[in-house]
């Protein structure tokens, strides 16, 4: 459980650097030198809420995603960034586990893409940021643990769905979901946690058990999938998948075909804080 020491140290890092070192404009007239906790939010992909209680010492237990993606934001040092895991009370990833870091080349272009619906997951499918526009679309995860946050489980196992599929693309996204992580504990064989999850998923849903028994190999194509907003009512989206070589990381991006009912629900979505800057709503991740 992390102590009063881990937000005390985000705090201290926040203060310590500035916005041109972390990769943000310097604008306007500023109290003290440091990040805002807005702008630490943005770039970490957490919601600015979030890191107030991280750093008042009101949140306990930050998952690793968090802790990696605080690293990241807060441009850490390698000896750093051992330290902070350990005040969060978690052991540090070791080599040849699934890599949770996003590259800054990266996340500049995810930190651009604030129009459509986008989710980062690492090769075990567990999600690490979404933007505002994402959460807006299909909620917000911020409680989720261990499982809960990864994508695969709460498609086979977890009562929260993120849309429905036609009978077609709902077989192929699973056998795409089950192949993506077949082939990640190959080239992860190190990693526990995805160990542990493919053998839950194997126990708990019999149609995941079939599947990977089945061996199938498959890629992604584009999908469509259809979600049920409480105020925006039903929306289809086309749903793709990119992935990023070196990285390993899994990009999902939704979109809806321009001039139509869909786009323009979607448009609503963004008026009403899917598209707001980080001073305006909070930011990532988001329920997927």
């Amino acid at each position: 459980m992390a102590t009063a020491e881990f937000g005390k140290a985000v705090r201290r890092r926040r203060d310590q650097i500035s916005p041109d070192a972390a990769g943000l404009p310097a604008t306007g007239a500023r109290r003290a030198p440091g990040l805002r906790r807005e702008e630490l939010a943005l770039l970490a992909g957490i919601s600015a809420d979030y890191v107030t209680r991280l750093e008042q010492g009101r949140a306990s237990n930050p998952s690793p995603q968090v802790v990696e993606a605080l690293a990241r934001a807060l441009r850490l040092s390698p000896e750093e960034r051992v330290h902070l895991y350990r005040l969060a009370g978690l052991v540090v990833p070791e080599a040849g586990t699934v890599p949770t870091a996003i590259p800054p080349a990266v996340q500049r272009m995810l930190d651009r893409l604030i129009g459509i619906p986008v989710a980062v997951f690492d090769a075990s499918w567990t999600l690490l940021q979404a933007n505002s526009f994402c959460r807006a679309l299909l909620g917000d995860p911020m409680d989720w643990e261990g499982n809960a946050r990864n994508r695969v489980w709460r498609h086979f196992v977890s009562p929260g769905a993120f849309g429905r599929y036609a009978p077609q693309d709902l077989e192929a996204l699973e056998t795409a979901l089950v192949s993506d992580l077949r082939a990640a504990e190959v080239r992860y064989p190190a990693d526990r946690r995805l160990r542990q999850l493919i053998l839950d998923l194997r126990a708990q849903s019999p149609r995941f058990a079939a599947l990977w028994e089945s061996g199938t190999v498959t890629g992604y194509d584009i999908t469509v999938k259809t979600v049920d907003h409480p105020t925006a009512g039903e929306i289809t989206l086309d749903c793709a998948v990119l992935t990023v070589a070196g990285c390993d990381l899994r990009i999902m991006i939704d979109t809806a075909e321009p001039g139509s009912p869909d786009a323009e629900r979607l448009a609503l979505l963004a008026a009403k804080g899917g598209g707001m800057t980080a001073e305006d709503a909070d930011l990532r991740p988001s329920r997927v």
